[in-house]
């Protein structure tokens, strides 16, 4: 009996971090695809950023995965710590709002700079549609950042006595 709840407990450990690891992979590749965006954007304030379909396809497709492996870990897997550390759960607390930082300065630019700025707007359409997934993006890279929230909180909380 206690070989089958190891190797429970082994299968739950394991989808909680593939599915972590998917998140995480999708988070990175969000920063890696959107940074050049971001820093031309500082660059070129008020310019229409021209944006490749490969590119924009790249953006919605890791926002998806990156919803997809949230929603379903939120939804059918406990977060399992794979330690209990005061400090270490402040590290990873901390590494998610760190990684709520781009999305936050990300907005700011879009929104409060560079929006405001553009000599030409864009039709209502294509301003909707580019806004929406936006808002989309930042909603999945603050789901990333309450995942580590939360696995941060669960690394810091003392193990339970059986």
């Amino acid at each position: 009996m206690p070989r089958r709840a190891t190797f429970a407990a082994f299968r739950k450990d394991a989808a909680y971090f593939g599915l972590l690891a998917v998140e995480t992979a999708a988070a990175t590749a969000l920063f890696w695809v959107m940074f050049p965006l971001f820093r031309q954007m500082i660059m070129r304030i008020g310019e229409p950023l021209q944006v490749s379909r490969l590119v924009e396809l790249g953006i919605v497709l890791a926002t998806l995965i990156l919803h997809c492996a949230y929603w379903a870990r939120y939804r059918w897997v406990a977060v399992a710590p794979p330690v209990h550390s005061p400090f270490l759960g402040h590290l990873v607390q901390f590494a998610g709002r760190s990684s709520f930082f781009f999305g936050g300065a990300l907005f700011s630019v879009l929104f409060f700079r560079h929006v405001p700025e553009l000599a030409g707007l864009p039709s209502l359409g294509q301003a909707l549609a580019r806004g929406l997934i936006v808002l989309w993006v930042l909603f999945a890279l603050f789901c990333y950042s309450l995942e580590l929230d939360r696995l941060g909180k669960a690394i810091e909380e003392p193990p339970k006595q059986a």
